[in-house]
């Protein structure tokens, strides 16, 4: 990544010969929005290192580079903690403790996953692709670029962990959809006129007070794990918006523990460890 920004380049393929250049950036994903933006600056778009329209065709072989800068940052707070599993050019990931926002709020204005970004990364916009609430922790990518970002949008795989309050057995999937409570701007809840939500669960281990399971998202809904287990009568552990009880454990017990995807070309897979705090719940003498 240089000071300017961060260059990324396509070779024509033999079978796009004759192709303008706006007919390519497409097929590689580049959106529409980044594409007028890139346009519009200053060597953008170059074809073999000259200024190049999108309307212009090419030929198999030529360099089509990009120029992706960024203009929006946040306030830059360098105290902040959270650890990076993986990074490259394109997209960073961090283990998101517990307690930390990932975007700053009226009420989070500095202790946020955004501010600790803009003190690592200054000059780069903010882009999370996978949003975690407050109190879960775990892997959270950040793409360091508007076209990484448009790639891996809802392109990324995620397992979560979560303990439950019960004994669950097996697994299964938990299709129910989820709408906003009406008498609440935070709380949602299972409701025939809600959005398509879809969970994929399947237990782990359990005490028998706390069941451990192993969790996929197949939507993505405000709130959809905590929502679905309550629901289903199973709240998770220390969540107590949804009827979960705090008795053992202080805050909801929800990890993000896997995320996996593709960026071009190259395979990325990024694991964390769940947290002691959700671990303890499965000690014996609970």
């Amino acid at each position: 990544m240089s000071e300017s920004g961060r260059s990324l380049s396509f070779t024509v393929d033999a079978d796009e010969n004759g192709s303008t250049v706006g007919d390519i950036l497409r097929r590689r994903g580049v959106s529409r929005r980044l594409t007028v933006k890139l346009k519009r600056a200053e060597n953008g778009i170059t074809l073999n290192g000259e200024h190049i329209r999108t309307v212009d065709t090419v030929r198999s072989g030529d360099i089509i580079s990009l120029l992706l800068r960024d203009e929006k940052t946040l306030e830059a707070n360098g105290s902040l903690c959270a650890p990076v599993v993986y990074e490259d050019d394109d997209v960073v990931i961090f283990d998101k403790p517990v307690n930390m926002p990932v975007h700053p709020s009226a009420k989070h204005r500095g202790d946020t996953l955004g501010n600790l970004f803009a003190a690592e990364y200054p000059g780069l916009t903010f882009r999370p692709i996978n949003r975690l609430d407050r109190d879960t922790s775990g892997l959270c990518a950040v793409a360091k670029n508007a076209h990484a970002a448009n790639l891996l949008c809802g392109n990324i795989n995620k397992v979560y962990y979560a303990a439950v309050c019960g004994e669950m057995t097996g697994g299964g999937i938990i299709d129910a959809p989820i709408a906003r409570e009406r008498d609440s701007i935070v709380k949602r809840v299972v409701r025939p006129d809600g959005q398509p939500a879809v969970t994929e669960y399947a237990v782990i281990k359990s005490s028998g007070k706390y069941t451990l399971l192993r969790v996929i998202l197949h939507t993505g809904r405000t709130h959809q794990i905590r929502v679905h287990f309550s629901h289903m009568g199973f709240p998770l552990a220390g969540d107590d918006l949804y009827g979960g009880s705090r008795e053992d454990i202080s805050a909801q017990a929800l990890h993000c523990g896997e995320l996996s995807f593709e960026l071009h070309g190259r395979a990325v897979r990024a694991e964390s460890p769940i947290r002691e705090d959700i671990m303890r719940l499965f000690v014996t003498n609970l």
